[in-house]
């Protein structure tokens, strides 16, 4: 690639990242905004939520049509071509975000009527820890840090102790007072929308280890641990 087209290649490539920032920017908000739905019981809260989606979801085609277009008139070779595949990956992560915070958002609206028995400092907790790891797991990419990749990656352990308390602190309350057990059903449904967000940003961070070191952590293949199921 002569320098005048490879300069333009690498600028669009820095845009291709850009925009990948800006969708994940919008998948942590709308996380943060459904859970304060949930929490406030705001009913418009989170109908905003869900329509916002369609906002994630014209970004991801952006940046899916930009990966393919670049692939397409600069043929790029080795590490350039794997990056813009991890982006075109990411993107639909994030997507997935996208939708598990519409979950969360659906949750909230189903939850206005009912009385305020949501695990607070827990469901905060893991929120604010998943939408951490997603933000960090796109820097880790932006920048090609696969330390702070892994980094991501140990931190998925905290977001699920926090869904296994959730789940003991529901039960309890629905075997005390079976009135409570719908809203108890939603919140579990709120709690793993939550452990399933930081999963992904595990997935966009093992991503980027692959990316950076040819190395897979997969599955926990370099402690030998076995994934749950």
């Amino acid at each position: 690639m002569s320098p005048e087209p490879q300069r333009h290649f690498h600028e669009e490539l820095s845009q291709l990242k850009q925009r990948l920032l800006a969708v994940s920017s919008e998948a942590e908000d709308a996380i943060g905004h459904a859970v304060d739905a949930l929490l406030a019981r705001n009913h418009a809260g989170a109908e905003a939520v869900i329509q916002g989606d369609r906002t994630i979801n014209s970004l991801e085609s952006s940046v899916e049509e930009q990966g393919f277009r670049l692939i397409a008139l600069h043929q790029p070779m080795a590490k350039d071509l794997r990056l813009i595949f991890a982006a075109i990956r990411i993107v639909n992560v994030l997507e997935r975000v996208g939708d598990h915070a519409v979950n969360i958002a659906q949750s909230a609206e189903r939850l206005v009527e009912y009385p305020h028995i949501v695990p607070e400092p827990e469901i905060v907790e893991m929120a604010r820890l998943a939408r951490q790891m997603l933000a960090d797991a796109l820097g880790a990419f932006v920048r090609g840090d696969a330390p702070l990749a892994r980094d991501v990656c140990r931190r998925d352990d905290a977001v699920d102790a926090l869904n296994d308390s959730v789940y003991r602190i529901l039960l309890t309350h629905m075997m005390e007072d079976p009135r409570l057990i719908g809203a108890g059903m939603e919140l579990l449904l709120v709690s793993r929308n939550l452990e399933r967000v930081a999963d992904l940003a595990t997935n966009i961070a093992e991503d980027v280890v692959f990316l950076v070191e040819g190395k897979t952590i997969k599955h926990h293949a370099e402690d030998g641990r076995a994934e749950s199921p």
